[in-house]
């Protein structure tokens, strides 16, 4: 049986884990079922996977992606800002005008 997910026997496995997990935080408590969660994660990773070295760089890359700087054009963002002041004077202008 192939456990594919949107299939019924994937939400039975998934409904039958949760329940199991449920049973553990229960008995255990929450702390000790992370744990035991963690160890079962760590000893299957071991036994599992074939080329551990390559799996973990692809792990933290996933999580911590690489991010190039972007450049910041100061001319251009100081231009924005002359006029995006100029604007907000013109409409003070104005309104100062329409009150009078």
């Amino acid at each position: 049986m192939k456990f594919k997910r949107g299939t019924p026997a994937f939400g039975i496995l998934l409904g039958i884990l949760f329940v199991v997990a449920g049973l553990l935080w229960m008995k255990l408590g929450f702390w000790r079922t992370v744990l035991l969660a963690v160890l079962f994660a760590a000893g299957y990773f071991i036994g599992a996977v074939e080329n551990k070295t390559q799996a973990l760089k692809d792990v933290v890359n996933r999580a911590i992606p690489d991010r190039k700087p972007t450049p910041i054009d100061v001319r251009e963002t100081v231009a924005r800002e002359q006029e995006n002041a100029f604007r907000a004077a013109a409409r003070e202008q104005q309104s100062t005008e329409e009150k009078e």
